[in-house]
């Protein structure tokens, strides 16, 4: 039997694992410079943490959690996005306690799932890092979050980005557009596709995100939620828009947009390249918004938040050129097997002073560890035989500049990077 990964995941070697490195560390770089720190929440929870936050309208519910029953017969599932776990953590842990700062922010990375058709950049377990902010209700956080996904995406390297925003409002907003738009849908109920008919019923502003081509059609000319703000709620997203034009940050406001989870109001966002290598047309990389009451939804008090997450498949897709396995500092060769020890020796000591290096564990005759020292792309070869072994000394070639010099193997072990220094140094 052939066994193979499960259909929609896949292995991150070596060459490719350094690349989600990197990415993570300038997230928590930049994170910390806007005093995010992080949370890790389990990768599974109740069911219902999702399902009263995410809405059992939307399509991650309804056709994409991977459910399971434990052993205490508790209906489980994989999380599917990060928020709903770090709510329910902000709650059970008591975060808005008097002695935690307002607003409190955390960031978090790692695997989500979902059950949909794997495609490129978009996996059933896929990855994102994300951040959420607790405590605040000013549009002076909303630009800031935006400014934040900014600075992280350009920092890693994404170009042709878009900028795209909404409100949908407060509660009062979204009751009188709900009117509008369930008068205007009924009319063509029967046309609508079978998830929507569900939809008008229960939730009609899901409605407006459905990827049917025929729904698309007929929400066309829908309602249009920024003729129902309210005054607070316009006040709110002017003063968003003012801030993010002060910042230099570009943006179209989209009033169909909705996200695909019904816990958001007020500020939405997405961020869209048009990189080629999504094959034509804006694919969102980082989206998010405020989702004030979902906090009170899960158990705790009345809490404003926002946050975003960002796919990190995707992420992966715009940095273009692979990055090959690290290139080590020094690769010992050894001329005969006695230097085996030596070799060993002299590779901990320099591994322990800092340095990255290899040797031979092959057995392999001292051609062979010549290539593959040029083919791990080694700065240095250092050589040790039978001479080398009874003078004390040892080889070291630079590789880029070909020149060669024997140094005593005592002046290595006790200080390899002043020799380093000097041997790459050398003209």
């Amino acid at each position: 039997m052939n066994y193979q990964r499960p259909k929609g995941t896949a292995d991150i070697l070596p060459g490719q694992s350094e690349r989600w490195q990197q990415v993570e560390a300038v997230a928590r770089k930049i994170f910390a410079q806007y005093q995010y720190r992080e949370i890790r929440t389990p990768i599974f929870e109740n069911v219902d943490v999702f399902s009263r936050s995410a809405g059992d309208t939307s399509d991650i519910v309804t056709k994409e959690m991977y459910t399971f029953k434990d052993k205490g017969d508790r209906m489980m599932a994989l999380r599917p996005e990060g928020t709903a776990g770090v709510v329910r953590a902000y709650v059970e842990n008591k975060l808005y306690g008097p002695e935690y700062a307002k607003p409190y922010k955390v960031y978090y990375m790692g695997p989500m799932f979902r059950y949909e058709r794997p495609q490129s950049g978009r996996q059933r377990q896929f990855h994102q890092i994300g951040v959420e902010a607790f405590g605040s209700d000013s549009p002076v956080l909303d630009a800031e979050t935006i400014a934040l996904a900014k600075q992280l995406l350009e920092a890693l390297g994404a170009k042709h980005l878009k900028f795209v925003i909404n409100s949908l409002g407060d509660p009062a907003t979204r009751k009188a557009f709900h009117a509008a738009l369930v008068d205007y849908l009924t009319p063509f109920k029967d046309e609508l596709s079978e998830d929507s008919k569900v939809r008008l019923e229960k939730n009609p502003l899901r409605i407006l995100d459905s990827k049917d081509r025929h729904d698309q059609e007929i929400v066309a000319n829908a309602p249009s939620i920024l003729d129902y703000l309210t005054p607070e709620a316009q006040q709110h997203f002017d003063r968003v828009k003012t801030l993010l034009t002060g910042l230099g940050i570009d943006f179209d406001v989209d009033a169909t947009m909705v996200r695909g989870l019904d816990y958001y109001n007020h500020t939405i966002f997405e961020v869209m390249s048009d990189d080629k290598v999504f094959g034509g047309g804006y694919t969102t990389i980082l989206a998010g918004g405020r989702y004030n009451g979902l906090v009170e939804e899960l158990g705790g008090p009345e809490t404003p938040g926002i946050g975003f997450a960002m796919g990190v498949e995707r992420l992966m897709l715009l940095m273009q050129s692979d990055q090959e396995a690290a290139q080590p500092d020094a690769y010992i060769v050894t001329i005969d097997q006695g230097a085996d020890q030596e070799a060993l020796q002299m590779l901990t000591a320099l591994r322990q002073q800092g340095f990255t290096g290899e040797m031979d564990y092959m057995g392999r005759k001292a051609k062979g560890q010549f290539k593959a020292a040029n083919k791990a792309h080694a700065k240095l070869v250092l050589t040790i035989g039978e001479s080398e072994r009874a003078a004390g000394t040892v080889q070291i070639k630079n590789m880029a500049t070909g020149q060669q010099q024997a140094f005593p193997q005592a002046d290595v072990l006790a200080d390899f990077g002043k020799i380093y220094t000097q041997v790459t140094e050398a003209k």
